[in-house]
């Protein structure tokens, strides 16, 4: 048994020392990527180099190219998702909420020019994307921070409001994804980045409002602590037993 345990206990840190490697390959070619302009080819050689080690050691830990490039994509993805959501708290009003999120989002794309056309490539072969996974999980997250918004205005929306919501969240990170990457492919940003983002988020904000007010629902706009509590009840001042 005790054979065992040991074998156990070797393979256990072999595998972590493959996905450590694995990993480390995959952060060099992110790297790589970021050192060149947007749409240029990479190749093994340079990531190899990079990560520090040879390129038959690379393949050991990647099926093939296209294995290699999907978990590429898949890292930035992760990257790009966690910076986005990380902005998605109830701190501010809704619309500063809403634009405090396009911010990030624009922001990102911005900065990793290189990085957004590398995950636009579908090497799928006709599975969901990464880019594609990602965009549902902010949008997840997006209609859940709607949701919640709703609840503290002590509402609901209509069945068939609730059933229309994914589609029109999803709709709305698509086409703002899709506006970013139109306006930052231009030689110049114009019109600058403040204001770009400025216009994106009322113009994502008019639509959220113009959805509610449909449902009946009014967004006041105001601080979400400022709303918690002004909908929390005033404790009850009655003597017990008076």
């Amino acid at each position: 048994m005790g054979g065992t345990r040991s074998g156990d206990g070797r393979q256990l840190r072999w595998e972590k020392h493959k996905r450590e490697r694995r990993q480390v390959v995959i952060d060099a070619a992110v790297e790589v990527l970021e050192l060149h302009p947007a749409g240029t080819a990479v190749h093994v050689q340079e990531i190899a180099d990079r990560a520090g080690i040879h390129r038959t050691v690379l393949y050991r830990h990647f099926e093939d190219r296209t294995d290699l490039d999907l978990a590429v994509q898949t890292e930035i993805c992760r990257r790009a998702g966690d910076t986005v959501i990380a902005a998605m708290s109830l701190e501010g009003t809704p619309s500063q909420i809403t634009h405090r999120i396009v911010a990030t989002f624009v922001e990102w794309m911005v900065d990793h020019p290189a990085l957004v056309r590398f995950v636009e490539r579908d090497l799928s072969g006709g599975d969901v994307t990464p880019l594609e996974q990602s965009l549902q999980q902010v949008a997840e997250r997006v209609e859940l921070l709607m949701h919640s918004i709703v609840q503290m205005l002590g509402t609901e929306l209509p069945e068939e409001s609730r059933d229309a919501l994914d589609p029109f969240v999803f709709g709305l990170i698509g086409s703002g994804f899709q506006t970013t990457k139109r306006w930052a492919s231009r030689p110049e940003l114009r019109p600058p980045p403040r204001d770009f983002i400025d216009l994106l988020s009322r113009n994502i904000w008019r639509q959220i409002t113009g959805m509610a007010a449909d449902n009946g629902i009014e967004l006041p706009d105001v601080p979400v602590e400022a709303l918690l509590t002004l909908l929390t009840p005033e404790p009850s001042t009655t003597t017990p037993g008076a």
